[in-house]
């Protein structure tokens, strides 16, 4: 969605956001645990009016030959129709690769997991973490669509 500059920039000059929200000021965040009972961890985290599930997942497979001794994480994203209309149904779209491409850098980047730890035998043997996110409301895009 575009938006004249000029509407930007006035609401900038009345210390407003698109969302109406002052510059200075957060949504509200509100996170529950353990929301699957079959995930190993599982999160519904609630942004404002944004709503996105997360769930996490483990299992044993060979590691990369390039990591023997490493463990593997997989990210995946899925912004659904449910979430908002400018989401479509079918494969993975550019900006669900994209989250999850800037989600898994983000654990990896802060060392999060120590993959070594993941090994279970070198070359052999490794657990591979699956982080699946699921969006069931995609506020900003919502909010946008009402100007």
């Amino acid at each position: 969605m575009k938006f004249d500059i000029s509407y930007i920039n006035s609401l900038l000059n009345q210390d407003h956001r698109i969302d109406m929200r002052k510059l200075d000021e957060y949504r509200k965040v509100k996170v529950e645990l353990g929301i699957s009972k079959n995930a190993e961890g599982s999160a519904k985290v609630t942004l404002g009016e944004t709503v996105v599930l997360a769930g996490v997942k483990l299992d044993v497979g060979e590691p990369f030959p390039d990591n023997p001794d490493e463990g593997s994480i997989i990210v995946n994203t899925e912004l659904s129709p449910i979430a908002s209309p400018d989401f479509e149904l079918g494969p993975p779209d550019a900006q669900s690769i994209e989250l999850a491409r800037v989600v898994d850098r983000g654990i990896r980047e802060s060392n999060a997991i120590d993959f070594k730890k993941l090994c279970i035998k070198e070359g052999e043997k490794a657990w591979t973490v699956f982080i699946d996110l699921y969006s069931f409301n995609d506020d900003e895009t919502c909010k946008m669509r009402r100007f």
